[in-house]
C-alpha cells in the first residue's frame, strides 16, 4: 500500500481508539460523500489528500503527507448547541494528533493542522448538514 494510505489508516486507528465527547467510528475513503439519510449519525471520514517532497539531507527526503479528516452530520435543529457540540468534537480530534507520532506508523510525526473554513456554510444553509474538514500534515523522513 502507498505510504499516504498507510498514514491515513494510522489516522483512522488513532481516531477509533480515542476518547471524545461523542462516539465516533472513522473510516478511510476516497470519496466522503453521503446521502443525507446516511448522516443521521456523525460520520468521520479520513481521506488521503496530498504529498510535498523536499530535500531532507544528502541521503533522504522530507515527505509531508496531508490527510483530510471530514466530520459530517445532518442537523436536527441547526441551533448553536448542536453545532457547538460538533465543533467541539472536531477540536478534540485535532488535539488528539498535536505533537504526536502515529502509534501504528511511528515514522510519521505530526507537523501541523489546518482547519479553514471551520465549517462549510453552504452545507449548513442548503442541506442543514454540518461539514468540517481538518487537514493533518505528517512528516516522514526517508
Amino acid at each position: 500500500m502507498a505510504v499516504i494510505n498507510d498514514i491515513a489508516e494510522a489516522v483512522v486507528a488513532e481516531i477509533n481508539s480515542g476518547t471524545f465527547s461523542q462516539p465516533v467510528t472513522a473510516v478511510r475513503s476516497y470519496a466522503p460523500q453521503y446521502e443525507l439519510e446516511q448522516l443521521a449519525d456523525c460520520q468521520v471520514t479520513v481521506v488521503p489528500k496530498g504529498l510535498a517532497t523536499l530535500p531532507g539531507g544528502r541521503s533522504h527526503n522530507q515527505h509531508d503527507y496531508a490527510i483530510d479528516v471530514a466530520v459530517q452530520q445532518k442537523l436536527t435543529t441547526a441551533d448553536n448547541t448542536e453545532i457547538d457540540g460538533l465543533l467541539t468534537l472536531v477540536e478534540q480530534i485535532a488535539d488528539a494528533f498535536r505533537f504526536r507520532r502515529l502509534s501504528s506508523y511511528p515514522d510519521a510525526i505530526w507537523l501541523k493542522t489546518g482547519h479553514e473554513p471551520v465549517y462549510a456554510p453552504e452545507h449548513l444553509h442548503e442541506l442543514r448538514q454540518f461539514t468540517s474538514v481538518l487537514t493533518l500534515t505528517f512528516r516522514v523522513m526517508r
